[in-house]
């Protein structure tokens, strides 16, 4: 399934739906790695997962990555107009790398949880959420749990979400959540 994202994006029939121009580079990328700047770009790659989906039978294990890295591109803008941050440069290098290296990456989006009727700063262990622990110029250190990441097995980074809304007064042993 994930071999044919690979296969397709170099096969001439397939390059029109399969590949995409970088827009960091100017280069030819897998669209499995490649941040819409359109509507166009979108419908080009919801057309490329169909296709590639009716061709293998099935889920080709690349969409979630796609996406979750599509949404941290908007979202890393943001927060560097709101907080003037530099978070989206970061993102922009990871970004590169990503397209580089044809990167295949799983969403980690489900945290374990724990007691449900708790909140994640109200649980005896902190784990059962992910959060930052230490925040760095290049980025950011977090622990805790994530559950039902199928594609981990086969992919080459996992991507960690956060599954809710945190504030700094919900901070779990003192370390702080960003928004």
């Amino acid at each position: 399934m994930i071999k044919e994202t690979y296969d397709l994006a170099s096969d001439k029939e397939w390059e029109g739906p399969c590949t995409a121009t970088s827009h960091l580079t100017g280069e030819k990328v897998n669209r499995f790695t490649h941040i819409h700047q359109s509507v166009d770009g979108l419908l080009k790659k919801q057309r490329m997962t169909r296709l590639v989906c009716h061709r293998v039978g099935g889920c080709i294990m690349r969409c979630m990555g796609i996406d979750v890295m599509n949404a941290l591109s908007v979202i890393t803008y943001e927060m560097d107009q709101a907080l003037g941050t530099d978070t989206n440069q970061n993102f922009l290098k990871y970004l590169r790398y990503w397209q580089d290296n044809d990167i295949c990456a799983n969403c980690a989006q489900t945290d374990t949880k724990g007691d449900r009727l708790k909140r994640p700063h109200e649980q005896a262990d902190p784990d059962l959420y992910l959060r930052i622990i230490e925040s760095r110029p290049d980025g950011i250190v977090v622990r805790g749990a994530k559950l039902d990441n199928t594609t981990a097995p086969v992919s080459d980074e996992i991507i960690a979400i956060p599954i809710r809304f945190m504030t700094e007064d919900k901070a779990t042993c003192g370390i702080r959540y960003h928004t």
